[in-house]
């Protein structure tokens, strides 16, 4: 069976995209790990399936790249969005995602964030503003639910934490049931903030939406920046605007690589 697919990116977080709304197609974690391989698959960051949906546009199903189906992925919001075009309803397991299209930058709406230390999830109870934590020099970090679980901790300098080796550490530590979003981030002046991500399931990427939505979320809660907010990763800048009470709102640009087919029966 040849399966058709579209290869896009947002800032680099690069995904397969295949269209299941006219013919079923079955994903399992094997099949996911197996497309996602760089060396033997056709290689992303994610692997996206569209089906149908009953109350959107479409229902967006996340395979990472370990073969583990997660919630949420900012990056891959935007891209389903521009391969839709104009605007569009988009039905996932975070939760109802909104987005337009305008050329090559789309806005979407993640909805809004979630903080009790259940939502997360975390182990126990703890304040999520500031958590009593830490992992050698990372500590006290914030947890955000939005529609994935992150923990962001503030550095003074991004770049010099070992987030390759921390990254999976925090990622698998029994706190964090449902394993976690690691961000380390830099608040340069109260409008920037620059950004890296250990990311569940995938390691260390150019970019994160999610990642950059909460991060800056949970800036703005800690009074250290003013909304909107410039989320710059290592592929690109995102766009972040957020009020308390407020979905958040992420722009930035999305890219349609190619389009092509592999044999579905062989993986």
């Amino acid at each position: 069976m040849k399966l058709r697919f579209h290869k896009m990116h947002g800032l680099g977080n690069d995904f397969v995209v295949i269209d299941a709304r006219d013919a079923p197609v079955e994903i399992t974690a094997a099949r996911a790990r197996a497309l996602a391989d760089r060396k033997t698959g056709i290689g992303c960051d994610q692997l996206i399936l569209l089906e149908p949906s009953d109350i959107a546009d479409v229902r967006m199903r996340i395979f990472n790249a370990d073969g583990g189906e997660v919630e949420a992925c900012g990056n891959a919001t935007r891209c389903v969005v521009s391969l839709l075009g104009g605007a569009a309803r988009i039905e996932s397991l975070g939760g109802m995602l909104e987005g337009t299209s305008i050329g090559d930058q789309v806005s979407v709406d993640l909805g809004e964030p979630r903080f009790d230390w259940d939502a997360i999830p975390l182990a126990y109870a703890m304040d999520t503003r500031s958590m009593p934590v830490g992992w050698e020099a990372l500590e006290a970090p914030a947890a955000v639910n939005v529609g994935n679980p992150h923990v962001i901790f503030f550095v003074p300098e991004t770049d010099r934490v070992e987030l390759d080796r921390l990254g999976p550490l925090i990622e698998t530590d029994p706190l964090f049931p449902a394993r976690i979003n690691v961000n380390v981030a830099t608040v340069d002046d109260r409008a920037n903030i620059r950004l890296r991500v250990w990311e569940r399931g995938v390691g260390l990427t150019d970019a994160c939406g999610t990642g950059a939505c909460a991060t800056a979320v949970a800036a703005i809660r800690a009074g250290l920046a003013d909304a909107p907010v410039t989320v710059t990763l290592p592929g690109g800048a995102l766009t972040i605007d957020w009020a308390p009470g407020r979905p958040i709102t992420m722009t930035g640009p999305a890219t349609h690589v190619f389009t092509g087919e592999t044999e579905l029966g062989a993986l």
